[in-house]
């Protein structure tokens, strides 16, 4: 730390945009956990497995997530580049040795297979963790964007996977594997070097020039996104095409490092050329730094004179856990997370009963459309939260309708239904993941936002556990036996029609919380808002008079 505590304020904020870069890489290789419909074929068949068994292999996936408070508890005493090491490794483990059971170079029995699956699941949430913790808290101020950014490579992760496996592998399940254990230990190493936490903004315009950063953050993202999807629709490219992909998919990947890059010969190229500007920049700074932390000791005095803080203020985590807006949130999440899950852990097999014979498009539509609905709602809650104190939790109600429409369209079964379903499930399931994590921080605080964090995240396992390995598993293999006289594959639009149903009326329950949240959490969206209206009129009265 004394290199960047040495550091002046010019190459300190560019370092932390360089963090950001870094934490974004991490993101892009950090959503593996949403790929086992690309191998779950080649796992079904040669360990001879039934449709029960194979829903509860994801299940133990998504069961190393629930292991995610470890990564909670670590983030609030250790530094980042420690986080993202353990978790490097601990894929590098839990997907390695799936790789060598899928090339057959050696036989594990189910339960082993279970453990390196929970570990590969596990390993996520100490990338996730850190990248998270550490962004939200250096750019407090954007939480929105940063949460859709962030999350939105995530979405966009199992497509960047999918697709560099098809160009350079022919999707073959064993190379599939062994990229997915040796790709994050290196950007995670690369990115330990650099993701460290920051000071965030002190003053309005430099906030207003964050905002202006995260908008070409998002214009790259979408153009990664829109280039992911041209390259899904083009029939058998050759190995050629497929290699000249790769590098344009590589060049547009670290293009984002040209923001800190201009930031520092930017910054540095204005200093010394305009010393009574600085002086009246400075002490503008210096005023509005002053005043904002004078109301934040007030607020901190009132608020130690309480003793249970009221929602939008700092928790711990027990306090935390005493409210009932948590389990609101919590139970909300469950309905939209679980049924989404469900869906991408069964892509390959609902995909099979509908009459596919490749479903890695589905996997890739379901991974893009996730970006969008992440990226799209954290900007734009980010802009109704500062312009209208609109609650947050309302987008969440929003994508739980459209979900819910989905899973009819997808019970069904019309033309193109799947299609559409694909799409419907990953935006709604990205707007969920973008959403509830930015309201956790703006709710309950960021002190112990780590922890509150993967208690959330709890859900994952939780929703796939009831959804897929109970809900679709089960009602699959009942419709398998009924129509194959005891076989363990189901072909028809009957295999997953009850499941859908069941989750569309999850969807409408998660609705209800969403909208009763947003109504009890109304009065923290107006503080927001009114603090934010007041400190750029306070931010305006003294640019002028400091110009006057």
């Amino acid at each position: 730390m004394g290199f960047f505590e040495r550091s002046s304020p010019v190459s300190s904020t560019a370092l932390k945009w360089l963090g950001f870069v870094a934490a974004v890489w991490v993101q892009c290789i950090s959503g593996n956990n949403y790929t086992f419909s690309n191998y779950s074929d080649a796992l079904k068949s040669l360990m001879n497995l039934t449709q029960v068994e194979l829903n509860n292999l994801s299940v133990a996936k998504d069961v190393g997530k629930a292991f995610g408070l470890l990564a909670g508890l670590a983030s609030d005493k250790f530094p980042t580049w420690l986080i993202l090491v353990i978790g490097a490794v601990e894929g590098l483990v839990g997907y390695g040795a799936q790789w060598l059971v899928v090339s057959e170079k050696i036989t594990l029995s189910y339960w082993q297979m279970c453990i390196f699956l929970c570990m590969g699941g596990n390993s996520t949430t100490w990338m996730n963790t850190a990248v998270l913790v550490t962004c939200i808290r250096n750019f407090r101020k954007n939480r929105g964007p940063v949460s859709g950014i962030l999350k939105g490579y995530v979405g966009l992760s199992t497509a960047i996977f999918t697709d560099l496996c098809a160009a350079l592998f022919y999707d073959d399940a064993a190379s599939f594997l062994l990229m997915l254990a040796v790709v994050p230990l290196g950007v995670c190493v690369i990115a330990a070097f650099f993701l460290h936490e920051s000071p965030p903004v002190a003053t309005s315009a430099e906030e207003q020039e964050e905002s202006r950063y995260f908008w070409v953050f998002n214009i790259v993202a979408v153009v990664v996104a829109v280039y992911l999807l041209a390259y899904d629709f083009i029939p058998s490219p050759n190995t050629v095409f497929s290699q000249v992909f790769v590098a344009v998919l590589l060049v547009l990947l670290t293009s984002p490092l040209g923001i800190p890059v201009y930031y520092f010969f930017k910054n540095r190229s204005g200093q010394g050329t305009d010393i009574e500007g600085q002086v009246r920049e400075h002490l503008l700074v210096k005023e509005e730094k002053e005043a904002t932390e004078s109301q934040d000791k007030v607020e901190k005095v009132a608020n130690e004179e309480k003793t249970m803080p009221v929602i939008g203020e700092e928790h711990t985590i027990f306090e935390a856990l005493r409210t009932a807006d948590f389990w609101v949130m919590f139970i909300s999440f469950l309905c939209g997370v679980g049924t989404g899950l469900a869906v991408m852990n069964n892509m390959g097999q609902i995909g099979l009963a509908l009459g596919y014979t490749d479903v890695s498009i589905f996997v890739s539509l379901t991974s893009i459309w996730g970006f969008f609905g992440r990226i799209i709602s954290g900007t734009v809650s980010e802009h109704f939260v500062k312009k209208a104190g609109t609650p947050r939790p309302l987008w969440n109600a929003a994508s739980q309708i459209v979900m819910a429409v989905g899973y009819v369209l997808m019970a069904l079964a019309v033309p193109g239904s799947l299609y559409i379903g694909s799409i419907v499930v990953g935006i709604c399931y990205g707007v969920r993941l973008a959403i509830t994590v930015t309201v956790a921080s703006e709710l309950f605080g960021l002190k112990y936002y780590g922890l509150i964090y993967n208690i959330l995240i709890l859900n994952l396992p939780l929703g796939s556990f009831l959804f897929s390995g109970l809900l679709a598993g089960i009602l699959y293999d009942m419709e398998a036996t009924a129509t194959t006289g005891g076989g363990n594959t189901c072909v028809g639009a009957h295999c997953y029609r009850l499941v859908f149903v069941v989750m569309a009326v999850a969807c409408i329950v998660g609705f209800g919380l969403d909208i009763l949240l947003s109504v009890r959490c109304k009065a923290v969206y107006d503080k927001i808002f009114a603090r934010n209206r007041s400190k750029k009129s306070l931010s305006n009265s003294r640019r002028r008079s400091v110009k006057d």
